[in-house]
């Protein structure tokens, strides 16, 4: 198979995807062949996904038209993807991996592990996706009826007529999901796939939140408010309404009859064992979110082991810091009942805590320098989650920059109760989903030059979450909670709180736990309280695997830096390390290990 690259750039879609991003500089001994693939792939892909086109600030230029589009939820959307896959893996095995330079054999493999992935994924006639693969296409995290409106809200821009053209189409283009979504929801239905009953209720709730009239509908006001602002006139907010009343209602109706019509079939069961393919496609949601070949046994004895080690270390802390009596578990729900540790449950105290979080992202942003040599090139702030999605939303989340730094990268934090979040326990997620995180490994990944564009925007939960998590850990030893035991006692629990995933996540979905059994960990074992442990646990049933990620991969660049401290001794340099295994991109936790290997093996040389 032979691609003229020059060709391919200067033509189609991928002109103006190339000219809204930093330049890849491929190395001049590097495959024209493979180049021009990726960039093919890059830019196929794009086209399923317009959402992601828009998030990254890619539907520009030739690509403008999909700023109008969402991606098709319906069983046409679905073949096509799977399609993609399967011409995609047959063009990757059509090149001659040996024949490429050591860089380009890195891009090969990993790409490659991505549409191997997927295929294991798509090969279940069920299900849909929320942070990865999730058996229900709809669910309190999963489905169009709650991602597609915040995504309207916070995503697509309106700065003239043309961007409020393209949101009244996407408007349209959003019952067609909602159909398409609903088709798919009594599809697995027949196939015995529906969600626990606790789901069904929460699910169920967020719709009756957002079946508001249009007046109150968030589609409906965010483009009425940014059109005025713009001085675009009221006509668009009429035309919004109209098409919400007589397009987007009807469709979400009927979306809730069918999720109504299979609650009183509903079981109180929290795990997929239940599904006749269940334990397999727990097995693929294992592999593919953690990227190692682990099985659920293995990863819930990592757990427990991990657990302890934690609590006997916080134990030791809290012991230092005069608190000694019961339980961790119940010291630390201790902390929460301290003075001060609660912002109000109010809007003022909601923004008091946001504005406390972002002065922590201010802080840390200091102190980088001493631990990297390179630091990405986009603004990054925390918001609170939107009151509309706060019953089934994740208790805090990131979302990445547009690539052209036309929005900064978002922290968010789910305030819908204040208690939920004392303040010791704050910095250490602002660290993790913020600075050096999630915000900074994804925008040295965006801003590499050295990288392919489809290499950018990838990414593996269990190296993102791993390195986010790992990153909890640089804060400590920058120095962030000198003189904060109480902080330093918050970064502790959540590590802990990563351990316990790894053990509930297994033992509801492997070991057939309830759901009570789970949050009972939660409560006793860490402190939590009962809304949080709630609402973690049910995001787990409805991504199985994916909260392991996090203390496998945080395993895994702790497993390397000790390594390559060892071997290198007074060599060693923390800055040179991070270089390692930021400066190779996003990769799955195996070929990491390679990576990381090469690297020790190398400056060994020296």
């Amino acid at each position: 198979m032979q691609i003229d690259r020059r060709s391919f750039l200067l033509s189609g879609a991928a002109a103006s995807v190339f000219t809204a991003l930093p330049a890849w500089s491929a190395p001049a001994d590097g495959s024209a062949e493979l180049a021009a693939l990726f960039d093919t792939m890059f830019a196929e892909g794009l086209q399923l996904n317009p959402e992601g086109a828009t998030q990254l600030g890619l539907d520009k230029g030739v690509n403008a038209g999909l700023r109008a589009k969402l991606s098709d939820a319906s069983d046409a959307g679905r073949a096509a993807a799977r399609a993609l896959t399967d011409k995609q893996l047959k063009q990757l095995a059509a090149i001659d991996r040996a024949a490429l330079n050591p860089a380009d054999q890195l891009n090969y493999d990993v790409v490659l592990y991505t549409r191997r992935s997927s295929k294991a994924v798509q090969a279940f006639d069920f299900g849909g996706s929320a942070y990865g693969p999730s058996p229900y296409v709809i669910s309190q995290q999963s489905g169009a009826y709650q991602s597609t409106p915040s995504f309207l809200d916070t995503k697509h821009p309106i700065n003239n007529g043309d961007d409020a053209d393209a949101y009244l189409a996407r408007l349209a283009a959003f019952a067609d999901q909602l159909d398409g979504n609903t088709d798919r929801f009594r599809h697995d239905v027949g196939l015995g796939v529906v969600p626990p009953d606790f789901l069904i209720d929460k699910t169920l709730t967020q719709m009756a939140a957002l079946r508001v009239p249009a007046d109150a509908a968030t589609v409906v006001t965010s483009i009425a408010q940014r059109a005025k602002e713009k001085g675009l006139g009221d006509h668009y907010a009429a035309e919004a309404a109209r098409r919400y009343t007589e397009s987007v209602l009807p469709a979400l109706d009927r979306q809730i009859a069918a999720v109504r019509a299979v609650r009183p079939s509903a079981t109180h069961d929290a795990g997929v064992w239940k599904l006749k393919q269940g334990d397999e496609f727990y097995q693929v949601a294992l592999t593919a979110n953690t990227t190692t070949r682990l099985t659920p046994a293995e990863v819930h004895q990592f757990g427990i082991d991990q657990a302890k080690m934690l609590v006997d270390r916080m134990d030791g802390v809290m012991r230092r810091a005069g608190m000694s009596g019961g339980s961790v578990g119940e010291r630390l729900a201790a902390i929460y009942k301290l003075p001060g540790q609660i912002f109000p449950n109010t809007d003022a105290g909601k923004v008091a805590a946001i504005d406390y979080c972002n002065g922590r992202l201010a802080a840390i942003r200091d102190r980088l320098p001493q631990a990297f040599k390179r630091m990405p090139p986009y603004r990054f702030e925390v918001r609170r989650v939107p009151k509309e999605t706060e019953a089934g939303a994740a208790s805090a989340f990131s979302q990445s920059p547009a690539i052209d730094g036309s929005r900064p990268g978002l922290v968010y934090f789910n305030l819908q109760d204040s208690a939920e979040w004392p303040k010791f326990m704050l910095a250490t997620v602002v660290y993790h989903e913020g600075l050096p995180g999630h915000q900074f490994e994804g925008g040295l990944a965006l801003s590499n030059t050295g990288l392919p564009l489809i290499r950018k925007v990838g990414g593996f939960s269990g190296y993102g979450e791993g390195w986010a998590l790992y990153a909890e850990q640089l804060a400590d030893e920058l120095g962030m909670y000198d003189g904060d035991p109480l902080g330093q006692i918050g970064y502790l629990k959540e590590a802990l709180f990563r351990a316990h995933r790894c053990i509930i996540d297994t033992g509801m979905h492997h070991f057939k736990w309830s759901r009570e059994r789970a949050m009972a960990l939660f409560i006793e074992g860490q402190g939590e309280a009962p809304g949080f442990a709630e609402r973690e646990i049910d995001r787990y049933c409805a991504n199985p695997g994916q909260a392991c990620s996090y203390k496998l991969g945080h395993a895994s660049f702790v497993k390397l830096r000790d390594k390559a401290q060892a071997v290198l001794g007074p060599r060693y340099d923390i800055k040179d390390f991070h270089d390692a295994v930021l400066g190779c991109g996003r990769v799955p936790l195996e070929i990491l290990e390679q990576v990381g290997n090469a690297w020790i093996a190398a400056a060994a040389k020296g």
